[in-house]
């Protein structure tokens, strides 16, 4: 996880992918389903590798797994086990992973950029919900709750070997709280935490 500090002393700024699941959608993929880009971890991980490969190509430092939407809970309601859900959310970071390497190998010795980076996918609460509720936040949910929540899958995306995490588009300050609160269980973790606001002042939820 020191890479990023690394990284931020030798290059900035750093260049982010582009959206996952526009991409997708792009090249024919129907996300049309409560999982979303998630759904393809499982159908065709082809694809989501082939955008992470083509992100690096086209210039990205940081490249983000495809585990936004992919949660414990949400898999487990689509009758996948505990282990299955797992993996697949290590599918996540593997796609993304394989992607930079093969290019890496390929271009190591002649670029000046740096490696890039694999950024693991924490989306909101509301995400797994598939309702809207990751516009809106309040989701009468306490703060223990969304720790609990999000704990899992931050564990398996560090124990994964991500560089560092990306917290994102979190509508309610209470879920920020809840991943700033869990990141100080996982020492030396790296992250960013990216808010969804309805105007320059408030977040989603208001507050």
């Amino acid at each position: 996880m020191s890479q990023f500090a690394d990284y931020i002393a030798r290059q900035t700024p750093l260049i982010v992918d582009g959206a996952l699941a526009t991409e997708m959608e792009a090249r024919g993929a129907d996300l049309h389903d409560s999982l979303w880009s998630a759904r393809y971890l499982f159908a065709q991980p082809q694809l989501i590798h082939d955008v992470h490969a083509d992100y690096i190509a086209a210039g990205a430092d940081i490249v983000i797994t495809a585990s936004y939407q992919a949660t414990i809970a949400g898999f487990l309601a689509r009758g996948w086990t505990q282990s299955q859900a797992e993996q697949l959310i290590c599918t996540a970071v593997a796609l993304a992973q394989s992607a930079r390497d093969a290019w890496w190998d390929a271009n190591a010795a002649t670029t000046i950029r740096l490696r890039p980076l694999v950024a693991g996918s924490i989306g909101p609460y509301g995400a797994y919900t598939a309702d809207g509720g990751e516009y809106r936040g309040n989701y009468g949910l306490s703060l223990t709750e969304l720790k609990n929540f999000h704990r899992e899958r931050m564990r398996i995306l560090v124990d994964a070997g991500v560089d560092l995490l990306a917290c994102e588009t979190i509508p309610d300050l209470v879920e920020a709280q809840a991943l700033a609160e869990l990141l100080g269980e996982f020492p030396g973790v790296v992250a960013w935490l990216s808010l969804s606001c309805q105007n320059g002042s408030q977040t989603c939820a208001g507050q």
